[in-house]
């Protein structure tokens, strides 16, 4: 099962020409309580090949959301910006295999 099918939304935009943020709203506290446990911030560093110590993880528990920020390989609006406003990123977060996850095993 993904991420995408267990939560309500994963969003994704800029967080200035440097960093991505990629939400993850759960919808409810059952779902955020899981999701906590079960996204391990070392998945999300592999999935964007970036380096563990760079990834910022922030659990908003009264808004029920789990928040990512992940430098950008390039800067925003360079000629190598695939993705200037950042949008794309969720994507790649709601396909991860939460069957894979050592939580579930």
């Amino acid at each position: 099962m993904t991420l995408g099918e267990q939560v309500l939304k994963v969003r994704s935009k800029n967080a200035g020409p440097f960093w991505v943020t990629i939400d993850v709203f759960c919808g409810s506290a059952e779902v955020y309580g899981r999701m906590t446990r079960q996204i391990q911030t070392e998945q999300v560093a592999r999935l964007f090949d970036t380096p563990l110590q760079l990834v910022k993880r922030f659990d908003i528990a009264d808004l029920h959301v789990i928040k990512f920020s992940i430098p950008r390989p390039v800067v925003q609006g360079s000629r190598w910006d695939r993705d200037m406003h950042g949008a794309q990123w969720a994507c790649l977060l709601e396909e991860l295999d939460l069957d894979e996850s050592p939580l579930c095993a």
